[in-house]
């Protein structure tokens, strides 16, 4: 395959996909190319731009035969003529919050979308505003009142417009840092767990009769990967969450429930890191589980009605508060043996009076034989 000439390449913020344009003498084309890590599981996906050349009246067969970018044919073309070179000083990538789907602009215009939740799925989907007609190498761009990723692009520019202003962290960690002590008390010691890269993140601790309460701060900033794909309509209800891990105070240490708790820390930064989403029943391996525990359970359902308070909206959605709670080896196989097997779990933890605060437990499922 001959490939065209890099004009533009910007990395997602988690570094598993890149998105570029690629020009040569015939066309220019916006793709996103899954990293090393996702090759394998993910396929290339892109986005025809432009012609360079007249519009060929037929399919470019020629090029796709010899591995090079097809010229659009002019039925599916606005302008018939030959366009000019892309300016590469005029291009501006920018990549969905959810880290998974990204918008080309060209001095200010929309140029291309490629969305999201095309990437867990075979079909190519992108559109382009040189496009008037559906076809296998874009479909049209529209406008915001006619294409619905025409107005989430321009929606998430001014999203990252008002982030790099720098105002909005305050305001988040404000309503989240009230919402936290109204239930809590006050935060006695606060973790700044985003490695000094966006979005900040961090983790506020409190002590709440005679528990250890440790709860995160800034996952609900960006939607997860997947999940509009998934959910379709109902994302919304999924798409954001914070988490949270409770501790007696009598079975633990501070210093050891603060080691426990920084399993929130890691779990904080994996749906991007991995492309996936993290909701209720789910389960997570981590080094810092408890002695005797392997891994844990996130479940909202545990937690009795006090701490199922509501979380501020963001956005528009209102993330969900899921506690993290230990759990087995054999538990964990449980959980994943079947779709509801986590739902069973929990199930299975509440019929033998457990909460989402730690404690010493027996075991609720059989070990494998």
């Amino acid at each position: 395959m001959t490939h065209q000439p890099l004009i533009a390449e910007v990395p997602n913020q988690q570094n598993t996909l890149t998105a570029i344009v690629e020009q040569d003498a015939r066309t220019a084309y916006f793709y996103i190319w899954p990293n090393d890590l996702f090759r394998s599981q993910y396929a290339v996906r892109g986005c025809w731009l432009r012609n360079l050349l007249p519009a060929p009246a037929r399919e470019d067969r020629e090029a796709m035969e010899q591995g090079i970018a097809p010229l659009l044919s002019a039925e599916y073309c606005r302008t018939l003529e030959a366009e000019p070179m892309l300016d590469p000083a005029g291009l501006q990538i920018l990549w969905e919050p959810s880290d998974d789907g990204a918008a080309l602009w060209y001095y200010g215009q929309l140029l291309a979308v490629i969305p999201g939740w095309s990437l867990y799925q075979d079909k190519q989907v992108s559109f382009s505003a040189g496009c008037i007609k559906e076809n296998r190498l874009t479909a049209p761009l529209g406008s915001a009142s006619t294409n619905d990723y025409y107005a989430r692009a321009e929606q998430q520019r001014h999203f990252w417009r008002d982030w790099h202003d720098g105002h909005l962290w305050d305001v988040v960690q404000h309503e989240l840092m009230q919402c936290y002590q109204a239930q809590f008390g006050e935060s006695v010691k606060y973790y700044a767990i985003d490695q000094g890269s966006w979005p900040p993140m961090a983790i506020s601790q409190h002590w709440h009769n005679g528990v250890w309460v440790f709860l995160t701060l800034g996952m609900g900033i960006r939607p997860m990967p997947q999940v509009d794909y998934l959910f379709d309509e109902l994302a919304p209800q999924y798409r954001r969450v914070e988490l949270a891990m409770a501790v007696d105070g009598e079975v633990m240490t501070e210093a050891n429930a603060v080691q426990m708790a920084s399993a929130l820390a890691e779990f904080a930064h994996l749906p991007w890191a991995r492309l996936t989403w993290i909701g209720e029943g789910h389960t997570l391996a981590s080094e810092v589980a408890p002695v005797g525990f392997e891994s844990f359970l996130l479940a909202n359902g545990l937690a009795p009605e006090g701490a199922q308070f509501r979380l501020p909206k963001r956005d528009g959605d209102r993330p969900n508060l899921l506690w993290a709670t230990p759990i087995t080896e054999a538990e964990r196989q449980f959980a994943q043996a079947d779709d509801r097997g986590g739902q069973q779990l929990l199930q299975r933890l509440q019929a033998e009076g457990n909460d989402h605060v730690f404690r010493p437990r027996q075991e609720v499922v059989d070990p494998p034989q």
